[in-house]
C-alpha cells in the first residue's frame, strides 16, 4: 500500500518524519489527558453514587412522610396546604471547564437574593425551617411537616446529582472520544507513517545503489574507450 500511495523522495521523507514525530507527541499527551479523565470520572462517580442513595433515601422518607399525612388529613386539606409554594427560588446554571470538558455548576437563591450556603444554614434555624412551609399548622398534620422538612433537605443534594451525574455524561463521552483518538494513533496513524517511512528509504537507497552502478559503468565504458584510442 505504501509502494502505491507515496512518491519515494526525501521531501516526503521529510513530512512524514515530523508527521511522526507530533504523532508520537500527541499520543502520549492524549494518553495522559485519558488517564486523568479515567482519574476524575472514577472520582466523580463514587460521589454521584453516594448522593444517589442519599437523596433516594430522602426522597422515600418524605414519600412516607406524605403517605401518613394523607392518611390523617383529607385530599383537599392536603392539596390546599401544598397549593403555595413558602419560598421563590431561582437557580443560576454556570459552566465549568475540566480538560476541556464543560459541564454545568448549578448555585440557587431565594426570592430574597440568598445563595445555596444561606439557605442551608437558614433552614436548620427555627427561623429558617418555618420559611418552608407554605401553611399553618393549626390544620396540619405533623407528617406533612416531616415530609416537607426532608424535601427541604435533599434538596442540596438533588442540585448536586444533576451536577455529578451531567459531568459523569461528558467526562464519559470525552473518554470515549480520546481512546478512539488513542488507538487511531497507536494502531493507524504510528504504524502506517513508520511503514511509509521505511519504504522511501528502501527505495532512496536502491536508486542510491543504482546510481553507483551506473557511474561504475560509465565509468569502465569510458576507460575502456580511452585505452582503445590508439
Amino acid at each position: 500500500m505504501a509502494a502505491i500511495q507515496i512518491v519515494p523522495t526525501r521531501m516526503e521523507l521529510t513530512r512524514l518524519k515530523k508527521k511522526l514525530l507530533t504523532a508520537v507527541r500527541s499520543h502520549k499527551l492524549l494518553k495522559d489527558k485519558r488517564d486523568e479523565l479515567m482519574r476524575r470520572f472514577l472520582e466523580l462517580a463514587k460521589e454521584n453514587m453516594r448522593l444517589r442513595l442519599e437523596v433516594e433515601e430522602g426522597i422515600r422518607k418524605s414519600h412516607e412522610g406524605f403517605v401518613m399525612a394523607k392518611a390523617s388529613m383529607s385530599a383537599e386539606m392536603l392539596h390546599t396546604a401544598l397549593m403555595t409554594p413558602g419560598q421563590e427560588l431561582a437557580l443560576e446554571v454556570r459552566k465549568e471547564n475540566v480538560m476541556s470538558v464543560e459541564f454545568p455548576a448549578i448555585s440557587r437563591e431565594n426570592g430574597r437574593g440568598e445563595t445555596t450556603d444561606r439557605i442551608l444554614a437558614d433552614s436548620r434555624s427555627a427561623a429558617g425551617a418555618v420559611d418552608i412551609y407554605p401553611y399553618g399548622f393549626a390544620f396540619t398534620s405533623a407528617d406533612l411537616d416531616e415530609a416537607v422538612r426532608e424535601l427541604s433537605g435533599i434538596l442540596p443534594d438533588m442540585l448536586k446529582l444533576a451536577e455529578t451525574e451531567k459531568a459523569c455524561q461528558r467526562l464519559a463521552a470525552e473518554i470515549e472520544r480520546t481512546r478512539r483518538r488513542v488507538n487511531a494513533l497507536e494502531h493507524v496513524v504510528i504504524p502506517e507513517t513508520r511503514e511509509g517511512i521505511r519504504y522511501i528509504t528502501m527505495k532512496l537507497d536502491e536508486n542510491e545503489r543504482s546510481a553507483q552502478v551506473r557511474l561504475l559503468k560509465v565509468k569502465d565504458k569510458m576507460l575502456k574507450e580511452i585505452l582503445e584510442t590508439p
